[in-house]
């Protein structure tokens, strides 16, 4: 029906957006790292524990979503970023997994390790899990130590195999910023869905920490990737431009409507619940948080611009074109897509029904079962 280009163009959209989606979803690994500061005793924390109890599954899957579509839609991407910098992803799928062995196991009888100990589990999950997810997302913009065969096969040129990616100031940042917007979207997530008026109170004065440190991060980042440098190509051959990322914004007046729509909804969410006491600021901020993440992502694999440019050799470079599948898969895939909205759909009614009443301490006390 369409060209192999238009394809990809599509699905290095729908990545985008399930980054963005993803982005929002780490309000549950926020609350988590939020656990000792807004829960003051066992009552409140099994309060706290509850509500995040409920959707912790969503970020994982957003997770595994966001590597399945580069898996099947640009399966060498997936291949060099995930295959080759592996001890950044594998640092990452652990910290994942001791997040599900500690809902799972957190309150129960006799286990060996106590609860102290799961509860730090979820404290790293939310922290260094969040933080290398940053950095190893940040090296699409500034890329990795591979190299790739005329045959496409590729290998990493170094041995510390992607963890020299923490020593980039960039990535650091864009790691932070991650970090200080899970914990934002925490805070206004347990206003919305908590009946504690402690909690909620203690949220709503950490909406002004984390809210701040998020915009400073945000500010300085964003206006770090204008500076940068990044890989252009046409027929094949790939050149290094300046302030790339800058001139995408300015070449596409669709980005700067987008990003500066979802900066609009950040502030709006903010402002109503500091100033005017809603608990309706998670949306909103949510909106928000998905359409600047999907904008940013957008500034890679649009307007001949590298997803994934190589350090070691710049002709190695990854883009949507040389990394994709055939047209035959993509268009399959896209047929497949048109039931997202119907899924997406689901899973809002699903949410909805479970956040009818907000969650009370005689609701986590009655329920023998909670995490």
């Amino acid at each position: 029906m369409f060209d192999l280009l238009t394809y990809q163009q599509y699905w290095w959209f729908i990545v985008a957006i399930l980054g963005g989606l993803f982005v929002f979803m780490t309000f549950v690994q926020g609350g988590q790292t939020l656990l000792n500061t807004l829960a003051k005793d066992e009552d409140e924390k099994n309060i706290i524990i509850a509500s995040l109890g409920r959707k912790w599954e969503l970020t994982f899957t957003t997770l595994v979503m966001f590597g399945g579509v580069l898996f099947a839609a640009f399966p060498l991407l997936y291949a060099v970023s995930f295959g080759g910098a592996y001890f950044v992803w594998m640092a990452i799928l652990f910290c994942f997994i001791i997040q599900a062995v500690s809902y799972e196991y957190r309150l129960k009888p006799n286990n060996f390790l106590g609860q102290k100990t799961y509860e730090f589990f979820l404290f790293i999950n939310g922290s260094l899990g969040i933080i290398l997810i940053g950095i190893a997302l940040a090296t699409f913009f500034t890329g990795g130590n591979f190299i790739k065969s005329e045959m496409n096969l590729s290998s990493w040129k170094l041995p510390t195999y992607g963890l020299e990616a923490v020593l980039n100031p960039f990535n650091i940042c864009l790691g932070f910023t991650m970090f200080f917007v899970s914990r934002t979207q925490a805070s206004l997530y347990f206003i919305n869905n908590i009946e504690h008026k402690n909690i909620v109170r203690r949220a709503k004065t950490q909406v002004k920490i984390d809210g701040s440190f998020f915009l400073l991060f945000f500010i300085f980042t964003f206006g770090y990737l204008l500076t940068l440098s990044g890989i252009e190509y046409s027929n094949e051959m790939f050149i290094i431009r300046e302030n790339k990322f800058f001139n995408n914004i300015l070449e596409t007046p669709l980005f700067i409507f987008s990003l500066l729509s979802g900066v609009v909804f950040i502030f709006y969410a903010l402002y109503i619940t500091i100033i005017k006491n809603s608990d309706k600021g998670i949306w909103f901020f949510g909106i928000g948080v998905v359409v600047a993440i999907t904008t940013i992502l957008c500034l890679l694999g649009f307007n001949n611009t590298a997803i994934y440019p190589s350090l070691s050799d710049i002709n190695s470079s990854l883009t949507i074109e040389n990394s994709s599948g055939s047209l035959y898969t993509l268009e399959v895939m896209s047929y497949v897509s048109l039931g997202i909205p119907i899924v997406l759909s689901y899973i809002y009614y699903v949410w909805k029904s479970m956040d009818n009443e907000k969650i009370t301490s005689d609701e986590v006390k009655s329920d023998s079962h909670h995490y």
